[in-house]
């Protein structure tokens, strides 16, 4: 599928192809609820790196979030680039280069319709601040951390994986 994504203020456009577009993941860590300013989380789906084309690449900037402290107390950084725009200041994408394939688009970036996914996953809930309103239900489901099973995993196990 390909997803056609913006930033608020539309300096930076870009499009990417995605075999596993539901937006289904929603991670309450305090990185991604901080610098996407979510509903408490943020979500973001997985598209094909060596497809990602960008309109604005130089308003695009990246932030390397803060992991935690060394022994000499210097911060330590992901190694996630998280790819925002300079001007309005939206989330984008992250990329890793852990992970050269893939690119991994906020899903409150895409303009193209999304699909509904079937069930939802809650992610990291150690990390969720105390207003977070954890939905829960038979279409919900909740991990602490990270679940074992990948974003193409879920995608195959629904039979939604798009080739």
């Amino acid at each position: 599928m390909l997803l056609k994504g913006s930033c608020h203020c539309k300096a930076v456009r870009f499009e990417v192809n995605s075999h596993t577009p539901y937006p289904f993941m929603r991670c309450y860590c305090s990185i991604c609820r901080k610098t996407a300013g979510g509903g408490g989380y943020a979500i973001n789906i997985m598209g094909q790196a060596d497809s990602l084309k960008v309109i604005g690449k130089q308003y695009v900037k990246v932030y390397h979030a803060i992991l935690g402290r060394t022994r000499e107390n210097r911060p330590k950084r992901s190694t996630g680039r998280r790819h925002f725009c300079q001007r309005c200041a939206s989330c984008l994408w992250i990329s890793d280069p852990a992970w050269p394939d893939l690119v991994h688009p906020f899903a409150s970036a895409i303009d193209t319709p999304l699909p509904i996914p079937p069930e939802r996953v809650h992610i990291m809930l150690d990390y969720a601040a105390g207003w977070c309103d954890i939905p829960k239900g038979k279409r919900e489901v909740c991990f602490a951390r990270y679940p074992e099973e990948s974003i193409a995993e879920w995608h195959e196990r629904h039979e939604l994986y798009e080739k």
